[in-house]
Formats: C-alpha cells, structure tokens, sequence
C-alpha cells in the first residue's frame, strides 16, 4: 500500500499559495523573535493583555475570515482580500 499526498482538494491559485507561504514565513519569524526576544504581555485596543503570539494568532484569524468573506461576497480579485488581510493582521501585531 502507498500513500500518496495530493494537493487537489484545494484550489491552489496564485493569492492562496502567497497567502500561505506568508503564514509559514511569518511563523518562522515569530519562532525566530520568540528564541532573541522573549514576548512581554502589553495592552493595547484589544480588551485584553495580549503576548506577541496572542496577537499573531488573533491576527491570522481576523486575516483568514476577511479572506473567507471576500470570497464569499465579493466577485473581485482575491489579491485584495489578501492585501486587506494582511493589513489588518499588521495592524493586530503593532497596535493590540
């Protein structure tokens, strides 16, 4: 018996390998600050104190449910949904 690994159950386009090829960029950079710079529980608009990995997870999912209702709602190019994701996972990691 083999096991075979197949990608097809996904629509694999251009904006969605980019968007997830971000996620693993961004979780080897936050690996890489974590081990240099331990995180420092701070408050910001978010009602809670959050750690440098609270706002990164709160980040890629306000990021993935933006890119999921851009899908759902809209007809334009998925670009802007990842663009729009992603400024707001920037500005969860700079302002919360």
């Amino acid at each position: 018996m083999t096991m075979e690994w197949s990608f097809a159950w996904m629509a694999w386009t251009m904006p969605v390998a980019v968007f997830f090829g971000c996620i693993a960029l961004m979780l080897a950079g936050m690996t890489v600050l974590e081990l240099r710079w331990p995180t420092v529980e701070r408050k910001g608009f978010l009602p809670m104190r959050t750690t440098r990995g609270d706002r990164l997870f709160i980040g890629l999912l306000t990021a993935a449910y933006i890119n999921l209702a851009w899908v759902g709602f809209t007809d334009l190019s998925q670009w802007i949904g990842t663009a729009l994701g992603f400024a707001a996972m920037a500005i969860i990691m700079v302002k919360a």
